[in-house]
């Protein structure tokens, strides 16, 4: 069996022609003839950012996974890096999302129809015939996790897009700009903003902080390594989910 999308021959089999950077569909294929598929995102062909280091996106996808794991939160598919036909990048596990699950955890709706308990609404906006809607999110524990590892590893994009759902559980994509030494943090998820964290939450950031340096002291610089870690302490001395803040767009575009 293959244990990590790196184990086995990679082959390329489609491309995702949505995606901002050059990214691909991949299939790998072990030694005992097992197959997998997979995500793959060459660093090669990553677009440069203003505000992010050339060249690291790739790596930042792999640091989200292995915090996600440490952590317990368990919301960022497998991934793993990889020497592929396109040089080295990440290679994140397929998940075949079902949207009717997707529309159970985040939606856009007509106003009039937003429901009046078990959902937040987040922004409110105007459909292209001019009909007011709004972006909701449900109060699912799911999301909830997803919203403090979030907050955690300072994830600048996620949008509802990047929310999937299947089998009954809720996975996040796209993690490539994450882990900045400034507050970027960029989320449709605000709607538990001020709550109290649970003792769970709470285990979950400290086990992230006690194991942080050694599992992303390979592919984050240190600078990188003490903000994740001064995230951790704050959201720990607060105890609380935290709020929007005023020096950066807070809502990401667009959100879906």
């Amino acid at each position: 069996m293959i244990s990590e999308p790196g184990d086995g021959e990679m082959e390329i089999i489609g491309r995702l022609r949505q995606a901002s950077n050059q990214t691909f569909l991949a299939r790998i294929t072990g030694d005992d003839g097992h197959q997998l598929q997979g995500v793959y995102k060459p660093i090669k062909g990553e677009r440069p950012l203003w505000d992010f280091p050339e060249h690291t996106l790739g790596f930042r996808e792999v640091a989200a996974y292995r915090v996600s794991r440490l952590g317990g939160f368990d919301v960022v598919p497998v991934t793993t890096l990889v020497d592929g036909p396109f040089g080295v990048g990440s290679m994140q596990v397929w998940v075949d999302s079902a949207q009717d699950e997707v529309d159970r955890v985040v939606d856009l709706v007509p106003i009039d129809q937003v429901p009046a308990t078990g959902w937040f609404p987040i922004v409110e906006g105007y459909a292209a015939d001019d009909s007011p809607i709004a972006v909701i999110h449900a109060d699912d524990q799911r999301l909830r996790t997803m919203a403090v590892f979030d907050a955690l590893v300072n994830n600048a994009d996620r949008k509802g897009g990047h929310i999937l759902a299947s089998q009954g559980r809720v996975f996040g994509v796209d993690h490539g700009i994450c882990f900045h030494t400034e507050n970027k943090l960029r989320t449709l998820l605000w709607g538990w903003s001020g709550e109290t964290l649970s003792d769970t939450e709470r285990a979950m950031i400290t086990t992230v902080l006690d194991g942080a340096a050694d599992e992303v002291g390979d592919l984050l610089d240190t600078d990188e390594i003490d903000a994740l870690l001064e995230r951790g302490y704050e959201l720990l001395t607060t105890g609380r989910m935290p709020y929007p803040h005023g020096d950066w767009h807070t809502i990401p575009w667009p959100p879906f």
